[in-house]
């Protein structure tokens, strides 16, 4: 298992990427969770196998069609980031930071 934090630049709030990024991570099978930061940026926790977990941040940099990612940001998590979601998902859409 494999634990990755990614912070997405671009025009990626206010086009469903994090509703997109639930679905997408949840049809993974990842753990994990997304939010969006008051600076414009979107973040996420995507935990699972390397493979699945490389095929969500290839998606990442892509987004749902209404986004333009700029740039993504990628690096290890452990389990202290992982467990910011919520009790009993495997994968939560968190409140903006």
């Amino acid at each position: 298992m494999v634990t990755r934090r990614l912070t997405i630049h671009g025009r990626v709030q206010g086009v469903f990427y994090r509703g997109w990024s639930v679905a997408a991570a949840r049809s993974l099978g990842l753990n994990g969770w997304v939010r969006n930061r008051r600076d414009g940026s979107v973040e996420a926790v995507f935990a699972g196998d390397e493979q699945a977990v490389a095929e969500m941040v290839k998606l990442c940099r892509r987004g749902p069609d209404a986004a333009r990612v700029a740039s993504v940001e990628e690096q290890p998590a452990g389990p202290d980031e992982l467990n910011l979601r919520k009790n009993g998902e495997r994968f939560s859409e968190l409140n903006t930071v």
